[in-house]
C-alpha cells in the first residue's frame, strides 16, 4: 500500500494546480474580454458579458466534452464572481490598464498557458489519452479568446495571430508528456506555462507567424471580364 502513497499525493496536487490555473485563467482572460469591450464603447453591462464569455468559454466547452456537467463556470458561482470582479475592474480602471502596452495580448498569453496546463490536467483526470487531453487543453485554451473575438466582431485572434494556437499547443503537449513520464505534476505545468509566454512575447515582438499560402502573382485583383454580366445588366 505504500508504494500508492506518492501517486495519491500526485493525484491531489494535480487537482488543485488545475483548479487554481483554471480560476487564474478565467481572471486573465476575463480582463482581456473587459479591455476589448471598453474599447468597443460597450456599456458595462456588454464589459461584463464580455468579461464572462472570454473567461469562461474555454473551460465551458471542456467541461461539455469531457462529460463533466454541469460545467465548473455553471455550478460553481466563484467563476461568475472571478468574471464580474475582473470586468468591473476593467471598467472603473480601464486607464490604468491601458498604460500596459498592448494589454489584451499580454492578459491573453497568461490565460491562454494558465487554461491549456488546467485543460490538459482535467481532460488527463477524466480518462482521455494524452493526445487528446494534449489537444483539448489547447482548445480550453484558445475558446474564450475565439468568442469574446467574435462578440467585438473581429476576427478570432487564433486565425491571425502569432503562434497562438501552436503556443497553447505546445504547452498542453508538456503537460500531457509529463503525465506519460509520470513525472510530479507541476514540473511540467510550469515548464508548459513558461513555454507558452516564451513563445507569444517572441511571436508579439519578433512578428513570428506560422506560414502563409502563396498567392499567384495578380491573385486577388478583379478580371478585366470579371464584372462584365453586371455591367451589361446596369446598361
Amino acid at each position: 500500500m505504500t508504494p500508492a502513497l506518492p501517486n495519491v499525493f500526485d493525484e491531489s496536487v494535480q487537482a488543485l494546480l488545475t483548479h487554481v490555473l483554471d480560476l487564474g485563467g478565467t481572471f486573465v482572460f476575463a480582463i482581456s474580454g473587459g479591455v476589448t469591450a471598453v474599447r468597443r464603447r460597450m456599456d458595462i453591462f456588454g464589459v461584463l458579458v464580455l468579461a464572462f464569455a472570454a473567461g469562461n468559454a474555454g473551460g465551458i466547452t471542456r467541461d461539455l466534452l469531457i462529460g463533466a456537467v454541469p460545467p465548473a463556470a455553471v455550478s460553481n458561482w466563484i467563476y461568475l464572481a472571478i468574471s464580474v470582479l475582473a470586468g468591473l475592474i476593467v471598467f472603473y480602471q480601464f486607464p490604468l490598464i491601458d498604460r500596459l502596452n498592448y494589454p489584451v495580448l499580454w492578459f491573453d498569453a497568461i490565460g491562454l498557458a494558465f487554461f491549456a496546463v488546467s485543460g490538459t490536467g482535467k481532460a488527463l483526470h477524466y480518462g482521455l489519452n494524452p493526445a487528446m487531453a494534449a489537444l483539448l487543453g489547447m482548445l480550453t485554451g484558445i475558446g474564450g479568446g475565439m468568442l469574446r473575438d467574435v462578440l467585438a466582431n473581429e476576427i478570432p485572434a487564433v486565425l491571425r495571430s502569432d503562434l497562438y494556437a501552436l503556443a497553447a499547443l505546445a504547452c498542453a503537449a508538456s503537460v500531457a508528456a509529463g503525465d506519460v513520464l509520470h513525472l510530479h505534476p507541476l514540473g511540467p505545468a510550469t515548464f508548459g506555462v513558461a513555454l507558452c509566454l516564451v513563445l507569444r512575447f517572441l511571436a508579439i515582438r519578433k512578428g513570428w507567424r506560422l506560414p502563409r499560402a502563396r498567392r499567384m502573382p495578380g491573385a486577388g485583383r478583379k478580371s478585366p471580364h470579371a464584372g462584365d454580366g453586371d455591367d451589361d445588366k446596369e446598361n
